[in-house]
């Protein structure tokens, strides 16, 4: 079978409900055989994850997470503003969660969260030679503790009862590759 012989031609899309983080979405669709299938999607805008990196030790922020019902150790992040380019929103992030600016801002990839769900996608940068203009500056419904973390505890760590975010693990999984680490 080739490629295009898997490709679902959408026919129509339908709002469903709307929430001030995303839009539920109904899509029909015809499949690759001429059935009919109508398909739940989850439009957001899209998010940046930012790895800052001091020496040998990440900066690392820990959460509530509401679907997950505890905290969360993870790298600063967030969702990007309407119209922002990624990288402005990797630095706005930073700046706002952990009080950091970034001298260097790296991409190192972007991807979809789960394509069978979402229709966005996730920008991950690394943040080096960092320095420090003051205080956090959180969204008033940000509850954020900022702290550093030798990589290597990371590493060890991820994907661990500390560490569930899913996300995560797929930025240190790019992070480790393009550093070699």
């Amino acid at each position: 079978m080739q490629d295009s012989e898997l490709i679902w031609n959408e026919t129509e899309k339908k709002k469903l409900y709307e929430t001030p983080v995303f839009t539920v979405t109904e899509r029909t669709s015809i499949g690759p055989d001429g059935q009919k299938g109508k398909f739940i999607v989850n439009e957001c805008r899209d998010w940046v994850i930012v790895i800052p990196v001091k020496h040998d030790k990440f900066l690392m922020v820990k959460q509530w997470r509401h679907g997950e019902q505890q905290l969360s150790i993870e790298f600063p992040g967030g969702v990007i503003e309407k119209g922002e380019p990624a990288e402005a929103g990797a630095k706005r992030e930073l700046l706002e969660e952990t009080g950091a600016i970034a001298g260097k801002m790296t991409l190192l990839g972007k991807m979809n969260p789960n394509p069978a769900l979402f229709s966005n996608h996730v920008y991950i940068y690394c943040a080096e030679e960092l320095f420090f203009k003051g205080e956090q500056h959180l969204d008033k419904d940000e509850f954020v503790h900022c702290f550093e973390l030798d990589k290597k505890e990371v590493f060890a760590k991820m994907g661990t009862a500390e560490y569930p975010h899913a996300l995560m693990a797929s930025a240190i999984a790019l992070y480790r590759e393009r550093y070699n680490q």
